[in-house]
């Protein structure tokens, strides 16, 4: 594909994540928004739902039954799992698909539906590629159907990944303690999310039980070359948005915390978006609000043989509708960084 006009229809545009993707795509010089679907607010105006959006030219909202894909180059899903498949399905085979759900995250059919439900496309999971632009370049600019991953895997695997292929760290005991902003739940209306829960507090949820931790474990797996299993525990704080990750790992023997460092400096020194910070400077969710990035640093434990590791995104951008487009771009053979560039919001 070429860099002319790009015909865009965003799935499920009255979420967050849908929110984020037409923020961003409102700046692209190739980006061309020409449905946006959300069948409760169908027939409404965007800036009814999002009035931040009010000053960008868009169609109304409709049904997903009622938009025509004839001229549409590339669709983003961000709909509720289980409900992707026979719709992604469905779509011409000449248009390309980033798929913000896990519907198509996990490549083992029998993995998803153990953690979610019934997989009701399973021949086309086997062309699906995990949407990890770092890690996965090649086979994403090459792919008509992207999975773009979760927002705490993406904050687990960029720092972890290059270690495992490495070798530097013990695979079989890492533990990967995560926060997030309330915006990860998304915006349907739950009792959990009300201010008043949630407001001046904090709590674990999904204990031993997130559906991220497989997502987390493939790939983690793939870079150690064998099976794994990991610790995960998300909590939920009193903010808007953000990830941070604090990851512990022992050291397998004669290695450092330094030298997983250098290996990390080493692996993401050309990339853009993923920054490994200088010294002790402590990554914060303050540091990538609004923007594409992933903070990430290595610290020297007290305990003898472990490190520490901390990681943040804006889970919105990086761990989702940012990492969307730079799917895009890497599809459609235009520069990676383009209108996803935006240095952070501070304070």
């Amino acid at each position: 594909m070429t860099s002319n006009d790009i015909n865009i229809a965003v799935l499920g545009a009255s979420g967050y994540t849908g929110a984020e993707l037409v923020r961003i795509l409102a700046l692209h010089p190739h980006a061309r928004i020409k449905a946006l679907t959300a069948d409760r607010r169908a027939g409404e105006e965007m800036s009814a739902v999002f009035p931040h959006l009010g000053g960008v030219a868009l169609p109304r909202l409709e049904r997903i039954e009622d938009v025509d894909f004839s001229d549409i180059d590339f669709v983003f899903c961000g709909l509720p799992h289980g409900t992707t498949h026979e719709i992604v399905a469905g779509l011409p085979e000449k248009t390309k698909i980033v798929d913000l759900s896990p519907d198509f995250r996990l490549m083992d059919v029998a993995v998803y539906e153990e953690w979610y439900t019934d997989h009701k496309a399973p021949e086309l999971q086997k062309s699906a590629v995990y949407g990890l632009c770092e890690l996965q370049r090649e086979g994403i600019a090459a792919a008509r159907l992207v999975a773009n991953p979760g927002c705490y895997p993406t904050s687990s695997i960029l720092p972890l990944a290059p270690l495992l292929e490495a070798g530097l760290v013990n695979a079989d005991q890492i533990v990967i303690d995560s926060k997030s902003g309330v915006s990860g739940a998304g915006r349907a209306a739950q009792e959990a999310n009300l201010f008043g829960e949630v407001a001046e507090g904090i709590h674990a949820y999904g204990v031993g039980a997130h559906r991220h931790m497989p997502e987390i474990e493939q790939e983690l797996s793939g870079a150690a070359g064998k099976q794994i299993t990991v610790s995960f525990t998300p909590h939920l704080m009193p903010m808007s948005r953000g990830i941070l990750s604090s990851i512990y790992v022992n050291l397998n023997d004669g290695q450092t915390a330094a030298d997983l460092k250098k290996t990390l400096e080493d692996r993401y020194r050309e990339e853009k978006f993923v920054r490994v910070l200088p010294e002790k400077a402590l990554p914060a969710t303050r540091h990538v609000r609004g923007s594409n990035y992933c903070l990430m640093n290595v610290f020297e434990d007290r305990l003898p043989g472990r490190a520490i590791i901390l990681s943040a995104i804006d889970n919105l951008v990086k761990g989702a509708s940012g990492q969307a487009v730079q799917n895009m771009n890497l599809m459609a053979g235009i520069d990676e960084d383009t209108a996803i560039s935006q240095q952070p919001l501070f304070p």
